[in-house]
């Protein structure tokens, strides 16, 4: 019988404790390497800590499925401070994601199992010894691409460095993002290399979640740095930050173009061996609402998996509510009909959205099995846990709720929820979460190789096919393509610099949205694209309330300090509930917003207490002080 990872049991704890800055500066110790690193378990025993980097869903509120709240596909009662002006400010390195102590743990453990495998001192389980090291480089790579997202240029360490001031400053030179790329797509080559095809044990990371990864990494640096291209978020040009760092600075590959085409090459043959060996799923919603162990070879990849009285957490109990998020208007208008047509189409069949149950018929499965609306049939009477329909209820979003309770948008989660009675209860669930895809080796796939060729190959056609048979549409995307008007589309989707893509290129990134729905990788997506430069006095909506939704209410549930009201708009708006919200008209997106600044405390402890002459550059349009703002008159272009 397999064993699965339901905790990770944190026996070298001390080795991935957190240290407060500068590289994670004071010493860390790591124990006698002649007592830990003999054989394979111990190397698995060091690596188990590792895990808890990894997605999962929490034991209280959030996780997986509320981190797309944080988007343009979900929506939280509050504004988020990361689209408007004035409230994001530099943070303490408590507070900020510029943390070292994880790599410098892996570090150690990468450097300590190469001295002992060259020494000759690992010799026996050969191939689980292997694996173990490859799955340091895959988290090494993990970790690294975490920081490459929210700062681009980021020191590049391999090795445990010793706490001197001199060193410590040298070693915390930022690198050009290109190149801490390179070295993340370099890291998961020998993780590959390393891992086994299939897992030693359920829940452990194999070769195809390296290979995933660094399809995932290349995708997002290739299209970074082609729509971030010329501005001060790429090297290469005089207005970037580091020019005076590395005044000498080329691309590997030559240009920036190249460069671009080095990464989608990369991400395409990365995504290609996963999407050739793992099929699609039959059941796209049972992946997220089961308590289950997903077989090897099958469409999930790695999974985070809980177990009752070890492990659990509470997503079914908050989402049987609200659970404080809801699908946006916006996402749920990008999915298609059963027929392949955009909604708006004079031959789709779109039912209108008067009501939010008609709204979704005929529509796309992943919307359906992703969304419960108002007025639609749901079970409430119980037989041995389970629901039954031998009563009719039609379900009322909680949108009168508060906090974590409340339905914010009336397009409530459905993704990952279940109707199991034992599945909703608080600190209960057990549900498995799943954390890497083929589909998203697919959808990969797809995107780089038209970025890279303006054209489709029949992988492409194969792939693209798959996802929308299982969606249950049509499978003629090019009749999609054909009837899509960008200027109809609600989706940011649509534009890079500003203007608007092509329609395939659109409809790739439409299959994305849909497929990937709350699975916290949108907002990833439109930063990527330079989407969020289009994010203008947009105004996040929910469903149709104030047409016919509004009678399922009482007016006390739906007024106006619970609820936007009819004058407004008769969709609902969770930013203008309240005069006083900060964003209450509408999230304008500020350019210095694509990457986080780096904390003051690098600055004064690579400076010599002077933040001026630390050799570390600050993030375009932040400041080098405390609690402050970006410069919103920046040129970032």
């Amino acid at each position: 019988m397999k064993k699965y990872i339901y905790i990770i049991i944190c026996v070298l704890a001390v080795a991935l404790q957190s240290c407060d800055d500068f590289l994670d500066r004071e010493p860390l110790d790591f124990g006698d390497e002649t007592a830990y690193f003999k054989n394979a378990n111990d190397l698995k025993v060091f690596v188990n800590d590792l895990y808890s980097a990894l997605p999962k869903n929490n034991t209280l509120w959030g996780g997986l499925y509320t981190q797309d709240n944080l988007s343009d596909n979900q929506c939280a009662s509050y504004a988020q401070n990361l689209f408007y002006r004035g409230e994001k400010k530099t943070v303490n390195v408590n507070s900020s994601e510029w943390k070292f102590s994880n790599l410098r743990a892996i570090n150690y453990y990468i450097n300590k199992v190469e001295e002992k495998l060259a020494a000759g001192q690992l010799k026996e389980d050969a191939a689980l010894v292997n694996h173990y090291l490859g799955e340091g480089y895959f988290f090494r790579a993990y970790d690294y691409f975490r920081l490459l997202k929210n700062f681009g240029d980021v020191p590049i360490i391999t090795v445990m460095l010793e706490d001197n001031q001199k060193l410590l400053t040298e070693k915390s030179i930022r690198y050009p993002r290109n190149e801490v790329a390179r070295k993340i797509l370099s890291d998961l080559d020998r993780a590959a290399e390393l891992l086994m095809v299939a897992s030693p044990e359920s829940g452990r990371i194999n070769r195809d979640a390296a290979l995933l990864l660094k399809a995932r990494v290349a995708l997002y640096e290739g299209t970074w740095e082609r729509y971030h291209a010329g501005t001060c978020f790429v090297p290469g040009n005089d207005k970037w930050p580091g020019k005076t760092t590395w005044p000498d600075f080329q691309f590997k590959a030559g240009s920036a173009e190249a460069e671009v085409e080095f990464f989608l090459r990369e991400a395409v043959n990365a995504a290609g061996i996963v999407a050739e060996a793992r099929p699609l799923a039959s059941d796209y919603q049972g992946m997220f609402n089961k308590d289950q162990t997903f077989p090897e070879g099958s469409e999930v990849i790695l999974a985070r998996y809980y177990k009752t009285g070890v492990l659990s957490h509470s997503c079914s109990a908050y989402l049987r509510s609200g659970g404080g998020c809801g699908l946006t208007r916006a996402a749920v208008n990008t999915f298609l009909m059963e027929n392949g047509l955009p909604i708006y189409d004079a031959n789709s069949g779109y039912n209108g959205d008067t009501l939010p149950y008609q709204e979704v018929q005929g529509r796309d499965k992943r919307l359906t099995e992703s969304v419960r609306t108002a007025g639609e049939d749901i079970q409430t009477t119980q037989v041995d846990g389970k629901y039954v329909n031998d009563t009719i209820y039609y379900y009322r979003p909680t949108i009168y709720a508060s906090g974590n309770e409340k339905s914010t948008t009336g397009y409530d989660l459905n993704k990952w929820y279940t109707d199991d009675a034992q599945q909703r209860i608080q600190y209960e669930c057990t549900t498995a979460v799943p954390i890497f895809r083929a589909a998203e080796a697919y959808l990969t796939y797809l995107e780089a190789y038209y970025e890279l060729h303006h054209s489709l190959d029949a992988n492409c056609q194969k792939y693209w096919q798959a996802l929308r048979e299982r969606a249950g549409v049509s499978t003629e995307y090019q009749r999609t393509i054909d009837a899509t008007d960008l200027s109809q589309e609600n989706d940011l989707g649509v534009y890079s610099r500003g203007n608007y893509v092509d329609a395939t290129l659109y409809n790739i990134r439409r299959e994305r949205r849909c497929e990937l729905i709350a699975e916290g990788l949108r907002l990833d997506d439109l930063k990527r694209w330079r989407s969020l430069d289009n994010m203008v006095n947009y105004q996040p909506e929910g469903m149709n309330l104030w047409d016919e939704a509004y009678k399922m209410y009482s007016r006390s549930q739906i007024e106006e300090s619970i609820v936007s009201q009819s004058s407004l708009s008769k969709y609902i708006r969770p930013l203008q509930v309240s005069s006083t919200s900060a964003a209450y008209d509408g999230y304008n997106f500020p350019k210095p917003h694509y990457l986080e600044p780096i904390p003051i405390s690098e600055f004064l402890l690579t400076g010599g207490g002077v933040a001026a002459q630390s050799p570390i550059y600050q993030n375009p349009g932040w400041p080098r002080e405390a609690d402050g703002i970006a410069d919103y008159t920046f040129d970032c272009d």
